[in-house]
């Protein structure tokens, strides 16, 4: 993949298309002051070139009753490749939407949603402490979410 330069029009295009990538196509050229095609075309060498990797719906979590959050620090044993090995194990464990390698004294910062706590427990953070890599953990619950914008980028 090779890296493409932004422009302003490029990046007006994209801090649209996070907020709404349902936004027509007609009212972001009318807004951003050029063509349809030129939109168009942006577009498509935003797709292509990896920029926006897909459109998604962004789901009510509260709604679906997933609205018991967690965030878990891992300490891992070390080993070769572990933190590849041991984050992509961490990663298909149900509940888990984000999985972080990081620097300091943890090894890996663990984003879960559950319905419950017992679903937490059992699907969760038993599975978790029962991997052999798994030194020890931490978790936090989250008591009231403040702000929450995955799609916030630009």
């Amino acid at each position: 993949m090779c890296e493409m330069a932004l422009d302003t029009l490029d990046l007006e295009i994209l801090r649209i298309l996070q907020y709404d990538a349902k936004y027509p196509i007609e009212r972001m050229a009318t807004k951003l002051g050029v063509s349809k095609s030129t939109i168009a075309y942006r577009i498509k060498n935003l797709e292509t070139s990896g920029i926006i990797k897909g459109y998604h719906a962004y789901l009510d979590p509260a709604r679906l009753n997933m609205d018991y959050i967690t965030i878990t620090f891992v300490h891992g044993r070390y080993g070769k490749d572990y933190h590849v090995e041991l984050g992509e194990k961490i990663a298909k464990l149900p509940g888990v939407w984000g999985v972080y390698f990081v620097l300091g004294e943890i090894d890996f910062i663990v984003m879960g949603r559950f319905r419950n706590r017992d679903e937490f427990l059992n699907n969760y953070l038993e599975r978790l402490m029962s991997m052999p890599e798994v030194e020890r953990t931490s978790t936090q619950v989250v008591v009231k979410v403040i702000k929450e914008a995955p799609y916030a980028l630009l």
